[in-house]
């Protein structure tokens, strides 16, 4: 017999601590899936971009540097929250950041951070991320913070 029990921090939990079931369906052991190309490209020509902070292989931490006018970010999920700041520094400056990000609504990254902007677009549908048989295990939305410039 388990037990499962409910720890505040973490959700539910078997009697050793360990989320109850959800290691598949939050996370495969890798941080680095390539956006889909149609789906990149539709949001390309909507928002011109001309930055990538999160690009696969890259030479620089885009935590660290300033961004473009108009980036793109498919975060590793897992230091979204980390992402979703920058985010908003980012935007404060008067850019553009688009996130690509899962709809996981329930986060405290998504009531501080996200919930910030106007525009949130959930996805129909489940992506299916570069070099993947299957669609993610996870709703996706893209969050766009459009920059003003003062």
């Amino acid at each position: 017999m388990f037990l499962y029990t409910m720890d505040k921090s973490r959700g539910i939990t078997n009697g050793e601590g360990e989320m109850k079931g959800t290691k598949p369906l939050l996370s495969t052991g890798n941080d680095i899936w390539t956006t889909p190309k149609e789906f990149y490209d539709k949001l390309n020509l909507e928002f011109n971009f001309d930055f990538d902070p999160c690009p696969i292989d890259p030479t620089f931490n885009g935590l660290e540097i300033e961004w473009g006018s108009s980036n793109f970010v498919n975060p590793p999920y897992s230091n979204l929250k980390e992402w979703a700041k920058k985010s908003i520094i980012e935007w404060r400056k008067g850019k553009t950041v688009v996130l690509l990000i899962p709809a996981r609504t329930d986060t405290a990254a998504w009531h501080d951070y996200i919930m910030l902007s106007s525009d949130i677009r959930f996805i129909r549908g489940r992506l299916k991320f570069g070099g993947s048989k299957n669609p993610a295990p996870f709703p996706s939305a893209v969050v766009v913070f459009k920059g003003v410039k003062i």
